[in-house]
């Protein structure tokens, strides 16, 4: 999972040509995603923008391209380009063998709702935060019954980010309740959450995000067993209610998004 304002995608092509030149794993063993950032919304941006990650990726294809926020940098009444504008831009992607598929991050319902009225192509994913501080299930919902996979990012919620983002919130992995159920699970605290957003919504994929190698090695070993249904009940209905990348950063007086309930079509 890559994106280009990560910065990271040349390094991870690096690694990605070491490992095909060396091992015999094919690149159509790999699912390979990027995202199209806030700057090139414009029609004449997005293949440029798409060409330049794969570049880096050295890839002659992605298997997934989604746009990272709905959000251009504009100021004004609505957003320019227009979301129409970048998603016809998208498809182009998809007609011109570049990107097997598309779809979205940081998207509420009713965006996605709107991007479906023109469509040619379909939202293939979704991606958002989603953790048991903020468990996304309507969204979820409407997603199953639209036919649009759900990836969630930030299933630890988002640890890493709360000194960058001066948050003063709760911290998910200090969770009583959370280190209980690990406890009694004989995993780590991260295990714990992976497997809860695994274990509660099977149709959805996880991203747990590490650069430690033990870490990265305990986060995949979640698959051969489950939390006691209790536990996985008790994640599930803790009071706290929080959005860890709550997309703060974005508003503005002069719009287009004002409040967070203008981004998020809700709270």
């Amino acid at each position: 999972d890559c994106a280009s304002v990560y910065e990271n995608e040349g390094e991870v092509g690096d690694a990605l040509r070491g490992v095909f030149d060396s091992t015999t794993l094919l690149r159509e063993d790999v699912f390979i995603t990027s995202k199209l950032w806030n700057s090139d919304h414009a029609a004449d941006r997005v293949e440029p923008a798409c060409k330049k990650s794969m570049d880096l990726l050295k890839v002659r294809y992605l298997d997934l391209y989604l746009v990272h926020w709905p959000v251009t940098g504009n100021r004004g009444a609505a957003v320019t380009p227009s979301i129409e504008e970048t998603w016809r831009a998208m498809e182009a992607l998809v007609d011109e063998g570049l990107v097997r598929a598309i779809g979205v991050s940081n998207f509420s319902a009713e965006k996605m709702e709107a991007i479906s009225k023109y469509a040619r192509h379909p939202i293939s994913v979704c991606q958002v935060e989603c953790h048991p501080y903020w468990r996304q299930t309507e969204l979820v919902k409407y997603c199953e019954a639209n036919d649009i996979h759900v990836t969630a990012y930030s299933p630890l919620g988002s640890p890493d980010s709360a000194a960058m983002f001066k948050r003063d919130a709760p911290a998910l992995m200090s969770d009583p309740v959370v280190i209980a159920a690990a406890e009694r699970a004989g995993k780590n605290v991260g295990q714990t959450l992976v497997r809860w957003a695994l274990q509660t919504r099977p149709n959805c994929s996880v991203l747990p995000k590490s650069t430690d190698p033990a870490r990265i090695e305990g986060n995949l070993d979640v698959l051969d067993w489950s939390l006691d249904e209790e536990d996985a009940r008790a994640l599930s209905e803790l009071p706290t209610r929080r959005r860890m990348v709550d997309g703060s950063f974005w508003l503005s007086p002069l719009g287009p998004y004002k409040t967070l309930e203008d981004l998020w079509d809700g709270p």
